[in-house]
C-alpha cells in the first residue's frame, strides 16, 4: 500500500509539473494477477485501490459488468476485466481488489471522463518499466485483442502485458455491448 501511496504522491507531482499528462513520459505500472497471469496499467490513470466489497448487481448487463459500487456517494460501475477479455469471470477471494480509474469518453481534451471500478485478482506493485523495455505488443497469438495492448513489458525475465487502458474500458464500446446483450436478453 505505501507503493502505491509514494506512486499516487509520483502521479501528483508529474501532473502538476508536466501540467499535461499526453506529454509526459510515463515509465511507472501497477502490476496485477489475472487468470494466473502478470498484466500492468499505467499508474496515472488510476485514482485508488479498494478491497472487493459488495456490488450492486444491474439487470440485463453484458457479463463482464458486475455491477456498482457506492463509491463516497458517486456509483461506479465494476467491469470484470477478466470477462472482458472474453474469459471466465473472476472469482473472487481475499486478495480481490478493485482498481478504481478514470477514462476518458474518447473525444479528446474538451470530452469527459467516466470512473470505472476494474475487478482484478490481487494488485502486485507499482514497477518503473524503461521504454527500451516494453515491445510493440503481437499482432497475433496473444489471449486477448492487440487494440487492448500498449506493450509488452520485460520485468524480471518475464513478459508482462501493458494494457491500454483507455481502450480496455472504452465507454463507448462498452456502452454499445451494453445495449446489444440487454436489448438480446429474452423475456423470464
Amino acid at each position: 500500500m505505501n507503493a502505491l501511496v509514494s506512486a499516487q504522491q509520483r502521479r501528483s507531482v508529474l501532473l502538476t509539473t508536466a501540467g499535461n499528462s499526453s506529454q509526459i513520459d510515463q515509465h511507472q505500472y501497477l502490476t496485477f494477477m489475472l487468470g494466473g497471469e502478470v498484466y500492468a496499467m499505467g499508474i496515472l490513470a488510476i485514482k485508488e485501490i479498494i478491497e472487493f466489497g459488495s456490488l450492486t448487481e444491474v439487470p440485463r448487463m453484458p457479463s463482464f459488468i458486475r455491477g456498482v459500487i457506492n463509491l463516497r456517494g458517486a456509483v461506479v460501475p465494476v467491469i470484470d476485466l477478466s470477462a472482458r477479455f472474453g474469459k471466465a469471470i473472476t472469482t473472487v477471494t481475499r486478495r480481490t481488489c478493485i482498481v478504481i480509474v478514470e477514462v476518458s469518453d474518447g473525444h479528446g481534451p474538451q470530452g469527459s471522463t467516466q470512473v470505472v471500478g476494474v475487478m482484478v485478482d490481487a494488485v502486485n506493485a507499482v514497477l518503473e518499466i524503461p521504454q527500451n523495455e516494453i515491445e510493440p505488443p503481437p499482432s497475433f497469438g496473444a489471449n486477448i485483442r492487440a487494440d487492448f495492448m500498449t506493450g509488452m513489458g520485460k520485468v524480471y525475465g518475464k513478459l508482462v502485458i501493458i494494457l491500454n487502458i483507455h481502450h480496455v474500458l472504452s465507454v463507448e464500446e462498452m456502452a454499445g455491448l451494453a445495449g446489444l446483450e440487454g436489448g438480446e436478453a429474452s423475456p423470464a
